[in-house]
């Protein structure tokens, strides 16, 4: 079990690791621009791996809708963003989004699913328009293509992670790991907001 939940974690680490810039779409295509848009900013792999911890911490019902609510909300963030439609403080919402559901991870504060979905809908909304909005020289659908499919990637992550956690969730040990993985993100996402 140690084993599987040390792979994920190195996962989770090589994943956020080229966290530096994205990918231009003249030199590597839309699609892949798309693709790198939420897996090289670590406030997007933070949130989405967050979202995933989430929904895995409530279970069921929760690990379809939860990440579902995120993307169709990003997406259609991202719609709106290109209709040209101005959105005020996207990107302190963004990094709110990461303090916020790191720590509703971190403190287990208990909630139905929908609510779950909704809160998650409501921050997905501003990552959309912020993929929207930096689309630049990419083609909106091979662009959009390709962060719908990054982002279930992440949220996965998220899931596995929780699900590794949760095999333990009757010890203190897996609690108090969920716990830590929502703290770190709160306190990452606290980290972006002051460094920048």
């Amino acid at each position: 079990m140690f084993k599987r939940l040390a792979f994920a974690a190195i996962a989770l680490v090589a994943a956020t690791a080229p966290a530096l810039a994205h990918l231009n779409p003249a030199e590597h295509g839309s699609f892949m621009a798309g693709v790198s848009h939420p897996l090289f900013g670590l406030d997007h792999v933070l949130v989405m791996v967050a979202v995933g911890l989430w929904a895995a911490t409530l279970g069921q019902r929760a690990l379809m809708l939860v990440p579902a609510a995120f993307a169709g909300m990003m997406v259609l963030g991202f719609a709106i963003a290109l209709l040209g439609a101005s959105l005020p403080l996207v990107e302190p919402v963004i990094l709110a989004s990461v303090v916020f559901i790191g720590l509703m991870v971190a403190l287990a504060i208990p909630m139905p699913a929908a609510g779950v979905a909704g809160v998650v809908a409501f921050f997905a909304f501003f990552h959309g328009h912020a993929h929207g909005g930096e689309l630049g020289t990419a083609g909106a659908l091979q662009f959009a293509i390709g962060f719908a499919l990054a982002t279930p990637l992440l949220h996965a992550a998220g899931i596995a992670l929780g699900l590794a956690f949760g095999r333990w969730q009757k010890d203190v040990i897996g609690r108090a790991l969920t716990r830590i993985a929502g703290f770190a993100t709160a306190l990452a996402g606290l980290w972006l907001a002051f460094a920048g």
